[in-house]
């Protein structure tokens, strides 16, 4: 067995490669259970996942073990797969690939490539907005204080807070113009809210990553100004992303599991078919939401 470019042992290599694995299969497990909220949360709940999963410490530390272990899985899977061809620069005589081995298997360099290529698209769209963009939109939710007084609120993060819009100043909104009695509200550092007059927080609001994530998929614009329909196209870039993602799982998971030692004739036939369920299961539900927002919502 070559030796990994990033670790000088093969074993300490083969072994964590596996556990990088699966802990990344642990992580898709996490991260569809709160992308499925989209489906069957509603937009507060979903706003307070993603609240949870950008400020929480714990999950702070596990988001930054994942980047880690992404990054550690495809350098070393690319560095290992060059010095295995190295090795055998010349092939057999007589091979017979699509008899000895599967196609998932003979291509688990260009499908992480492909399964890379979209992590670093979704980062893009969705957790670089969440962390960075200045204009990411605040939550609003339409309430009706009274019969026929229905008006638009930003949602606090605690119970019971909400504050109408139009009461509120945003940090690139306008001063306002003589005679005109200035708000009493304003947001500071994206998500505060403050009392103008006391200069006192009263609150915090909610970053509107449902509806980024909604708009994402249904946009009617144009992609770069030429492709029309932005948002099927996004649609049809993420369902095959995941079929990607499922032929990399196909054999990644049983892979990792028998890269362990859990290879016996006992285990292997029931590790195969949990891998197997994963590799579709999993997939499959990511992809239904992207297709649910497009064409439902």
């Amino acid at each position: 067995m070559a030796k990994s470019a990033l670790l000088k042992s093969s074993i300490a290599k083969k072994y964590w490669m596996a556990l990088t694995g699966l802990f990344l299969c642990l992580f898709l497990v996490g991260h569809l259970a709160g992308n499925l909220q989209l489906i069957f949360g509603t937009p507060l709940q979903f706003n307070e996942y993603a609240l949870f999963m950008t400020t929480n410490p714990a999950v702070k530390i596990l988001s930054y073990v994942t980047y880690i272990s992404i990054l550690f899985h495809v350098i070393d899977g690319f560095l290992l797969t060059i010095q295995n061809r190295k090795a055998r620069p010349v092939g057999y005589a007589k091979t017979n690939p699509k008899a000895n081995s599967s196609f998932s298997s003979r291509n688990m360099a260009v499908l992480g490539t492909l399964v890379l290529i979209f992590i670093a698209t979704h980062m893009t769209n969705f957790w670089a907005k969440m962390h960075f963009d200045k204009k990411m939109p605040l939550m609003i939710q339409p309430i009706e204080p009274a019969p026929g007084m229905k008006a638009d609120y930003y949602v606090g993060r605690s119970i019971g807070q909400f504050y109408p819009v139009d009461q509120v100043k945003l940090p690139d909104e306008p001063a306002p113009m003589d005679g005109v009695i200035p708000k009493q509200l304003e947001v500071r550092n994206g998500t505060d809210i403050y009392n103008v007059n006391a200069n006192v927080k009263v609150g915090e609001l909610y970053k509107d990553l449902h509806k980024i994530t909604m708009d994402f998929f249904k946009s009617k614009e144009k992609l770069f100004g030429v492709i029309p329909n932005e948002g099927l196209f996004f649609t049809i870039f993420y369902v095959l992303s995941m079929a990607v993602l499922g032929f990399h799982l196909w054999h990644g998971f049983q892979s990792a599991f028998q890269s362990l030692g859990a290879n016996s004739p006992k285990w292997t036939p029931t590790i195969h078919f949990i891998g197997k369920a994963f590799a579709v299961l999993v997939p499959f539900l990511f992809a239904i939401i992207p297709l649910y927002i497009h064409f439902t919502k």
